[in-house]
């Protein structure tokens, strides 16, 4: 019995030192934090005004845990009263507080209410000890390859075509100037009465036999050459596949496809107005005042982070702007953009009209065109897909035709209040005099194909 008890004793004596042990770990891991989750939570809550290695809007955030604990004495829970309410702290009359609102401005940080303590603790160990940054991927998208398979297939098909051409008009030529050769050789002959009668008849039989072949083939040549004029004239204007170099080079496919930026974000004005803008360089601050390098996984070939960053560099030279102070020094230089899209000023296309009252109709008509290349933005429709284009080009003609022919196969969205009511009428009229559009109506019989909707 007493050995039972010795054992006994000896088991609770283990048990209490594994619940210690285990409650210490436990404690250590909560007060060290998970530096993983902390990135995650100070590039969705800090990062906008704050860096690990350069002051933002407010001071860097690289060992502040550890600065704060040498120069001030500071702990932990100072920083989490911090991050919960600065106001708090600073009203408290808490000296290191009230200097930090002082030089900043007297710009109060954002509260957090809504994290937790653990939470706080993972920022805290991620602004101590950083993951080793994921090294960046060269591009391998397989879109790209093929984009650009496509592209050099065309350019060769194109090349061959004109090669074709030039060598077939060449020929013709040719023959054109051994035949005025002959000619003037026999007038010359002629004129100077050496002509043999006899080769003068046989000239004479070749000529009226063949002149019903001679007259064809001039009739041919005047009907391509008419039409090569008429081909040019038609072709004034249309760039598809423009794409010009800028003088900041910017990546839609990093913002876009990468980044998930949304294109209303920056084209503001495609959603509420005719014109779909080009974004000042105050649009490209709201981000970059807090992004002075590239530090994404995507590397387009050809280029490097280092290209990446001076071209962030140009913007801010742009707006001058002085990142170490983080202030503006009002030395600005204006960029002169590129212009890719440009409606002729007797076109009238209203951007809002087709991005909200046609934005289903559109995509809806597009994919079922092209069941292979569907689309999930109606941006996407006229401009092609941006999101996978490194410089942005004219995706397609955007002639008369390509609109009245977009005009004729979009259905209209009857089902949505405004339409249905609108339209009530004129729907219930135009099911009766196309019964067998089955209650489908496109554009064109709503007054698609008026000269007036889109010309002035």
């Amino acid at each position: 019995m007493i050995s039972w008890r010795k054992h006994y004793r000896k088991a609770l004596v283990a048990i209490g030192l594994l619940l210690s042990t285990s409650a210490s770990i436990y404690a250590q891991d909560a007060a060290t934090g998970d530096p993983k989750n902390g990135e995650t939570l100070f590039k969705t809550n800090c990062a906008a005004c704050h860096a690990l290695d350069k002051q933002l809007v407010g001071p860097s955030l690289g060992g502040v845990v550890e600065r704060l604990e040498k120069e001030h004495g500071l702990g932990k829970d100072w920083l989490h009263k911090w991050i919960v309410n600065s106001m708090d702290v600073v009203n408290s009359g808490d000296k290191y507080a009230n200097e930090v609102f002082e030089k900043f401005n007297k710009i109060p940080m954002s509260p957090f209410p809504n994290l937790s303590e653990k939470d706080i603790d993972d920022i805290l160990a991620y602004t101590s000890n950083p993951p080793a940054p994921e090294p960046a991927k060269p591009a391998a998208a397989p879109e790209g390859a093929k984009q650009a398979n496509e592209e050099l297939a065309q350019e060769s098909k194109a090349d061959l075509q004109s090669k074709l051409i030039i060598g077939s008009l060449l020929a013709v030529v040719g023959l054109l100037i051994w035949v005025l050769l002959r000619l003037r050789g026999l007038i010359k002959l002629q004129r100077s009465g050496n002509l043999d009668p006899e080769r003068a008849r046989k000239v004479e039989h070749l000529y009226n036999r063949f002149n019903l072949v001679g007259n064809g083939l001039m009739t041919v040549l005047a009907v391509v050459a008419l039409y090569g004029v008429w081909n040019w004239l038609m072709w004034i204007g249309v760039y598809k596949g423009y794409k010009p170099e800028q003088p900041i080079y910017f990546s839609h496919k990093i913002h876009v496809g990468e980044n998930n930026i949304d294109c209303q974000l920056c084209h503001s004005g495609a959603k509420y107005g005719k014109v779909s803008e080009i974004p000042s360089m105050n649009v490209c601050m709201n981000c970059h005042r807090g992004i002075s390098e590239y530090k994404g996984a995507y590397i387009e070939p050809g280029k490097t982070k280092e290209f990446y960053d001076g071209e962030i560099q140009k913007i801010y030279q742009a707006t001058g702007w002085d990142a170490g102070s983080q202030s503006y020094t009002g030395k600005t230089k204006p960029v002169q953009w590129v212009r890719i899209h440009n409606m002729p000023d007797f076109v009238f296309f209203n951007h809002a009209q087709h991005v909200v009252a046609g934005e289903k109709a559109i995509i809806d008509s597009h994919n079922k065109k092209n069941p292979n290349d569907k689309i999930d933005v109606v941006c996407k429709a006229c401009h092609g897909k941006v999101d996978e284009m490194n410089v942005v080009q004219m995706a397609n003609d955007f002639t008369m035709g390509w609109c009245i022919e977009c005009h004729r196969t979009t259905e209209v969205d009857m089902t949505n209040g405004y339409n249905k009511e609108y339209f009530a009428k004129l729907h219930d009229k135009l099911k009766k005099q196309y019964p067998k559009s089955q209650g489908k109506i496109t554009v064109d019989a709503i007054g698609g194909l008026e000269c007036g909707k889109c010309h002035y």
